[in-house]
This record gives structure tokens, C-alpha cells and sequence, in this order.
């Protein structure tokens, strides 16, 4: 089926990652994915809880 990633497919496209970033690059990059995604999580959260009046 096009369009849907399989366990192999995921694996070939980190090992692919790997070899091109290397390990501690790409451990910084999944790092700082996390962070972000932390980040964006809690602005929603605060704008759910306060939000903004428009005028």
C-alpha cells in the first residue's frame, strides 16, 4: 500500500540517518525533536487555560 511506512522501511531510513549524521549528531537531533515537541505541547496547553481576548 503506498503512503504507509513499515517496520523495515522505518529501520533502512534511521539506519540511512545514521550513516549520514552520525551518532551524537543524530542523538542531538532527537534531542532537540523532544524539546520542541515539549515546548509546542505546553503553548497549547497555556492557551487552552488562558486565552487571549480579540478585541
Amino acid at each position: 500500500m503506498p503512503g504507509k511506512l513499515g517496520l523495515p522501511e522505518i529501520l533502512l531510513i534511521l539506519a540511512i540517518a545514521l550513516l549520514i549524521f552520525g551518532p551524537s549528531k543524530l542523538a542531538d537531533l532527537g534531542k532537540g525533536l523532544g524539546e520542541g515537541i515539549k515546548n509546542f505541547k505546553s503553548a497549547v496547553k497555556d492557551g487552552e487555560e488562558n486565552p487571549e481576548k480579540k478585541p
